[in-house]
């Protein structure tokens, strides 16, 4: 007899973040879900049952509720290209942000820097029900990058601040350059002490021990070739990497395809809320770039948001493009990410497809969905049990489990 703590969730109603099902009983074992079964027995809770929210786009902890906007550490005003920057060491975990997100089932975000830098810095999926940051980090997903209005508007701000997109985008392509040609140098440099290495080797009669310490060597100095900041641009064009990237209009999201596809790199277009016509998102579909979409509805507060409609959402969810949402919070409030699914609804989509978008599509674009965004056997057992379908206005949480731990219960 297994000795491993069990619990049972009975799903009146189940979106397990593909699809929705009935009558559904989940099995729990310590943080896993062991079994998804097709009729009812004996549970500790039940109810309408998700996979826990993802938001794929945030910057709760940094800029926090309650607190004058001075106190922010969205962006560093040093210089444009700022790789390095880790979020993690600008979240304030006491932020009551993080307690309300969990109280409406967001138990995850991805935390960016701001947009006022080209490079803001690192992007890192936490666990928003984390105390504090040694056990908040669920993934270092990547970097934040930004094109566009904003980049160019820091003028003030310190370093290098091309005033126009094109100053931007071309000190962008010149930081990519660089490293390019200087890793092609130190390649190059790496290459001729290898082929000088096996010359010697042949005529000094090195042992095979002497030849791999003299390799070591070699590799080595061909590390230390490069700063971190140059090391972060080789984790995007060596693909390890993802940049999430900030742009609204639809020239710059064209920019962003092309960038990417001349250096090969990895990425997310993160907000696209100025796209106002289909053919730009199937562009992004066409590329194999997915999109976070967001935040909805917000202000349009400055000349790059004129055509940020509402009804632009029907245009992503019937084009070729792949996406999840954001809050970007706090210009959405965390707990409202589930709300913006009903610009969705509106135009037609399923309330299967608009959890999913929240839930497994999220997780997909962060690259977690081998253990969060569905309710399935073998996954992480973090999800949630609603009082009334999610997708009730007045639908609340009775129960919040967070790998495999109730950390809420009751309303």
């Amino acid at each position: 007899m297994s000795t491993k703590k069990r619990t049972v969730v009975f799903a009146e109603v189940l979106y397990n973040g593909r699809k929705k099902l009935e009558n559904c009983s989940i099995v729990i074992e310590e943080d896993k879900i062991v079994d998804v079964l097709q009729k009812k027995i004996e549970a500790d809770y039940s109810g309408f049952v998700t996979p826990a929210f993802i938001d794929a786009h945030s910057h709760i902890g940094m800029d926090r509720e309650g607190e004058p906007w001075t106190e922010s550490e969205l962006n560093d005003t040093l210089k444009q290209i700022l790789p390095v920057n880790d979020p993690l060491n600008s979240i304030y975990f006491d932020d009551r942000a993080f307690s309300d997100a969990v109280d409406f089932g967001v138990l995850y975000s991805c935390v960016v820097p701001g947009s006022g830098n080209l490079f803001g810095g690192r992007a890192k999926i936490i666990r928003n029900f984390a105390a504090n940051r040694k056990t908040a980090q669920l993934k270092d997903y990547g970097f934040k990058m930004a094109l566009g209005y904003n980049p160019r508007s820091t003028t003030d701000w310190k370093g290098d601040r091309p005033s126009t997109r094109m100053g931007v985008y071309s000190l962008l392509e010149q930081k990519f350059e660089e490293v390019i040609s200087k890793r092609n140098k130190a390649s190059l440099k790496k290459e001729k002490d290898l082929h000088k290495l096996q010359q010697e080797s042949r005529e000094k009669n090195y042992s095979a021990d002497e030849v791999n310490l003299q390799k070591s060597f070699i590799e080595r100095e061909y590390g230390q070739s490069f700063n971190p900041v140059e090391k972060a641009v080789m984790e995007l064009l060596d693909r390890k990497k993802t940049a999430k990237v900030h742009v609204h209009k639809e020239d710059d999201v064209l920019y962003l395809i092309g960038f990417a596809k001349k250096y090969g790199i990895k990425v997310t277009a993160d907000h696209t809320g100025d796209v106002f016509h289909r053919e730009i998102f199937d562009e992004l579909g066409m590329a194999g770039i997915p999109i976070v979409y967001g935040p909805l509805g917000s202000v349009g507060y400055k000349v790059e948001l004129k055509h940020a409609y509402y009804q632009n959402a029907g245009l992503v969810m019937k084009s070729r493009a792949f996406f999840g949402l954001m809050t970007d919070h706090p210009v959405i409030w965390t707990p409202f990410l589930r709300d913006s699914l009903k610009f969705f609804l509106i135009r037609g989509m399923s309330p299967a497809d608009a959890i999913s978008t929240i839930t497994w599509k999220n997780a997909k674009i962060l690259g977690i969905d081998d253990i969060l965004g569905t309710v399935e056997q073998g996954k992480t057992a973090s999800l949630l049990v609603w009082n009334k379908d999610p997708l009730n206005l007045a639908a609340f949480p009775r129960m919040v489990m967070a790998e495999g731990k109730v950390i809420r219960s009751g309303k």
